[in-house]
């Protein structure tokens, strides 16, 4: 994959990874996802076994739910204290 189209894959992904270009399994992980970070108090085990139907291992599932978890920590971590983005880092647009 060239730069550019990796670039183009990444934006689509950030834009709404509803319309983006996703394999099955990475769409039911960004689902997954999703729940996750909205309505945490709504998983159930189906969550679960929608993901091993797309060939996760419980290996896998329970990386990717870190990885969430993690970010939703760090994220509410940073609004709770007001932490502003680095102004070394430029805006990203596309």
């Amino acid at each position: 994959m060239s730069s550019d189209a990796a670039d183009d894959f990444v934006h689509a992904v950030a834009r709404d990874w509803k319309t983006a270009p996703l394999s099955a399994t990475d769409r039911a992980l960004c689902a997954f996802a999703a729940k996750l970070t909205h309505t945490p108090s709504q998983m159930s085990p189906a969550d679960l076994e929608i993901l091993r139907s797309h060939g996760l291992d419980d290996r896998a599932i329970h990386d990717a739910t870190q990885i969430v978890g993690y970010f939703n920590y760090i994220n509410r971590i940073a609004d709770a204290l007001g932490v502003e983005p680095e102004d070394f880092i430029p805006p990203w647009s596309k």
